[in-house]
Parts: C-alpha cells; structure tokens; sequence
C-alpha cells in the first residue's frame, strides 16, 4: 500500500509558489505520504527536474504527469512525460492516455475549469473525487459522478502553496513503481481520503 497526492502544482505552474525542492523535502518529512504526481499546468517542464532531487531517496517516487487545460474542463494525465498532441480537446487527450496506457482522470470536475456532466461523454480512467480546493458539496457530486460511471475515484490537493500539500491522499494498493501504481488506479483498487489538516509529521 502507498499513499500519494496525485494533484500538485509546483512554479512550472503560473499560478504555484511550490518549489520542486521543497515539494521533495516535504514527502521526506512526511510520516506516510512518500508518492506525490507532479501536474503542472500544460507542462512537464519539472518532472524530470524534481524527479531527479527524489532520487536521492530510495523510498520517494514522482509520478510524471500534467494537468491539461482544454475547452471543456481540465483534465490530469498520469504517468505523462511530454504534452499531448494539440488541439487540446478532451477527445484527444483521452486517446493520447490510453495509447501510451497513462490514466486520464477528470480533474474538480464540479469546480471551476472542470466539466461537470460533460464527463459522461467519454472514457476516462478515473475521477477525482476529493480535491483539496474543492468544497465537500462539489467533492460529493464528484463522487456520485464516479459511482454513476463506475469509474475509480482518486484524490490529490490540487496544492499552488506548500502548506496545503498532502491534505489530500490517495491510498494506492501498489508498490512504489509508476507502472503499478498506474495500473491499480485503473483497477479501482484505489481510496481517496481528505485530511482536513495540511502537511503531517
């Protein structure tokens, strides 16, 4: 069992003050959480960056990913290393995922930048069902989104600030291997869980 954040944004995002050093100090102090998936906003510019600081600790994985906005709402692309192919329309970046075998989860889909219903229209891998920037309403209807289609359910905090890492987790039944990990998420053998406090030692 591993316990990862699958949503955080690091200063490859516009909008984050996350340094990719401290996001990997954090998952060395944290007590649990040792998984973190880097989606940055459009880029993977940090993944490998930040993956190369994890290296230095044999019990810390990044998981490379990306967070794409399209017209319709944004979507996180798990296991990514490059963009996909543009035009970013939802289509295309749900068959850029399945053909690489990435997981394609629709990200605070009740929030802002998210596609609400729209999600119906295809075939994503996964929702995320508690998101840190999220209300409990909005990470309610999300859940009851992923019940209707019977997709598995994952969490991340969605952190722009260091102090809102890890508030949300995702318990993974996997070792600490990207691919398996991958994998188990698109097996539902996955558990959302919110903290309500932010970074634990």
């Amino acid at each position: 069992m591993i316990y990862a954040d699958l949503h955080i944004h690091t200063t490859y995002s516009d909008d984050s003050s996350v340094l990719p050093k401290a996001l990997v100090e954090s998952l060395v102090r944290h007590s649990f959480v040792k998984v973190a998936a880097v989606t940055d906003h459009d880029t993977v510019r940090g993944c490998s960056i930040i993956k190369q600081l994890a290296s230095a600790y044999p019990d810390i994985l990044i998981i490379p990913g990306v967070e794409i906005t399209t017209p319709v709402g944004d979507v996180v692309v798990l296991g990514a290393g490059e963009t996909p192919p543009k035009p970013w329309t939802v289509q295309n970046v749900v068959d850029f995922a399945k053909e690489r075998d990435l997981v394609s989860v629709v990200a605070h889909p009740y929030r802002e930048y998210g596609m609400g219903d729209e999600a119906k229209n295809y075939k994503f891998d996964a929702i995320e069902v508690v998101n840190g920037g999220s209300s409990a309403s909005e990470n309610e209807q999300a859940r009851q989104l992923a019940k209707l289609l019977g997709l598995p359910g994952t969490g991340g905090s969605d952190a722009h600030r260091q102090q809102d890492l890890f508030n949300v987790y995702t318990e993974v039944q996997a070792g600490l291997d990207v691919d398996e990990i991958l994998h188990a998420i698109k097996k539902g053998l996955t558990k959302a869980v919110q903290t309500g406090t932010s970074i634990r030692f």
